[in-house]
Parts: structure tokens; sequence; C-alpha cells
């Protein structure tokens, strides 16, 4: 039985509290690409925040934050989510960040496959929405080769770093990811999905 969360290159689990000192790490990470600049959070803050997600649950399987480990050595190398959902409409927004000690492995693409299989073949979902700055290109270049569409661009949306940048938004259907990754649906990994429509809830963004 291969684990419906493992892939070749990541596997996919709950939060840990031990975890604290890899999310503040990949927290500077991000800044670095540019991203929002907040004021900078305390070693006790992250050790909060990683009990509280440890504790806190799967929540309703719609919105949740997972840890990305590379399976070859167990180490933790980012995160990835789902952080917020319409499940009366089918849609869901996402999110994934891989440490920069880390990147250009492959790891990003694998834990968002492993992501979105979940959520259009399990949850039901129809559509997977992702929003990124326009100055982030790799961000950009990865969800293309995923099969994101652009779909529109929020001009001067975003203010950071001492000006505004535009928003890009990005979607993938259910059926695009399904005719792409054919092969990503585990054999006998799983039990067949319930049939239970999605459900609202509350989990903290993927960042």
């Amino acid at each position: 039985m291969t684990s419906f969360w493992t892939g070749e290159r990541v596997r996919l689990r709950g939060i840990e509290p031990d975890d604290w000192t890899a999310f503040m790490r990949f927290a500077v990470d991000e800044e670095g690409l540019g991203d929002l600049i907040q004021p900078p959070r305390s070693a006790e803050e992250h050790r909060n925040w990683t009990r509280e997600r440890a504790t806190a649950g799967a929540g309703d399987g719609d919105r949740f934050q997972l840890a990305v480990e590379a399976v070859d050595s167990g180490e933790i190398v980012g995160a990835v989510g789902s952080h917020h959902a319409d499940a009366r409409a089918g849609w869901f927004e996402y999110g994934v960040t891989i440490g920069a000690t880390h990147r250009h492995r492959g790891y990003a693409s694998e834990a968002a496959v492993l992501l979105l299989r979940y959520m259009f073949s399990e949850r039901r979902f129809h559509k997977c929405q992702a929003r990124i700055l326009a100055h982030n290109e790799p961000s950009l270049a990865l969800h293309r080769r995923l099969g994101f569409v652009e779909e529109g661009r929020l001009r001067d949306h975003v203010f950071t770093a001492g000006r505004h940048h535009d928003l890009v938004l990005m979607g993938m259907l259910a059926e695009e990811f399904a005719d792409k990754f054919a092969d990503a649906q585990p054999a006998a990994s799983v039990p067949a999905a319930s049939g239970a429509a999605p459900s609202a809830g509350a989990a903290p963004s993927a960042g």
C-alpha cells in the first residue's frame, strides 16, 4: 500500500511543534522572494504557532496546512495547504512554499500535485486558484508547468517594498488536472471517496 500523501520526493504530513525553526527560516526566505514585508516574529511566536497547528487537528478537510518533508532525508523542506475554500461554488485557493536551500529539486511541484489530487479527487472541488505577485517569476513558471492558466491581473494591487505590484490570478480546473496528471492517481492507496460534498471550514493560510 502506497501512502496517498507520499510521492517520489516528498511526503506531506501534519505540522509538529519541533518544526518551528524551519518555519522561521521559511518566513525569511519568502521575504527574500519579495513577499509581503512583516515585522520580525520572535522564536517564541514561532514555537506557539507550530504548537497550535500541531494540536488543532486536520480541520474539516477543505482548509488546512501541511509540512513538506523530503522522503530521502526526513527533513522538513517547505509547507503546502489550502487556505480558502468555497464549497458551494466549488473552488479553493492554495499556496506552497519551499525553503531557499531546498529549491529546484522538484519538491514544490510534487507537493502541489499531492495536494491538488486530494482536493480534486477526494474533496471533489472543481477549480483551484493561486494568487501570485507578478515579480515572482519562479512561482509563475512553476504554476505554468503544473498547467495553471493566467486568468487575470489586478494592477498595482499589492503594496510591498516601497511600491505597488500587480497580482496575477491563476487557475486550474479539475478536468485539466486529471488530463495532465492521470498517472498521479495512486494504485489502491486509499478507499474510494465517500461521496460527501465539500464543507466550509477554517484553517490558516499555507503561505
